[in-house]
């Protein structure tokens, strides 16, 4: 087993629960997996359920400067929406619900390979791996909400949510789109610089 075998926990739909999600926090009450829709002018995300029903989509606003998008389920419905706002050390993301409920993102974790960051305004931590590309969500008692994976290697930025609280399913998504793409502008920004560094 190389080393990704053993730190990564992304599965593709109708597949069984990682055996480290189950040994650690028992079977997910509900598995969500997302497939983003490259080499389209707006920013598409499809997140489907097992059955590979799509259940909720994001769209982001193009060109915008702030990153604005929103998040709808199967009917077309708001469940959030999200923008992207600067700072000098950092870039971070203010997450608004349907029901008003509203949380701010920051990425500033990303500057290590595994850190914690808080999602601010729910008392809630994201505790990240970036080498094995895992993301464990815990609530203000330290209790396990949702494990978010990301495929290796794909070019459709393939994931997988092991949701253990459903009642947060809508702030779960909201997170996860919100991951997506802090990973995607971490991504840009290190070939930006690496593309320029290399044109000088």
């Amino acid at each position: 087993m190389g080393v990704f075998s053993k730190l990564h926990r992304f599965r593709e739909a109708g597949e069984a629960a990682n055996i480290n999600n189950v040994d650690r926090f028992g079977e997910p009450a509900k598995s969500l997996f997302t497939t983003s829709k490259v080499f389209t002018l707006h920013h598409k995300i499809d997140i489907t359920d097992a059955s590979e029903n799509v259940v909720y989509h994001s769209e982001t606003k193009f060109p915008s400067i702030h990153d604005k998008t929103d998040i709808t389920d199967a009917s077309g419905n708001q469940v959030a929406h999200i923008e992207r706002k600067f700072f000098t050390l950092h870039e971070r993301h203010f997450v608004t619900m349907a029901d008003g409920t509203s949380f701010q993102v920051s990425n500033e974790f990303f500057h290590i390979i595994k850190d914690i960051t808080n999602i601010e305004g729910l008392g809630w931590q994201l505790k990240g791996n970036i080498i094995g590309l895992n993301f464990e969500l815990y609530d203000h008692n330290g209790d396990i909400i949702a494990v978010i994976s990301q495929k290796l290697l794909s070019i459709h930025d393939k994931y997988c949510i092991d949701i253990y609280r459903p009642e947060h399913e809508k702030i779960v998504v909201a997170i996860l789109i919100t991951l997506q793409h802090m990973i995607k502008d971490r991504e840009n920004a290190a070939s930006s610089s690496s593309s320029s560094s290399s044109s000088d």
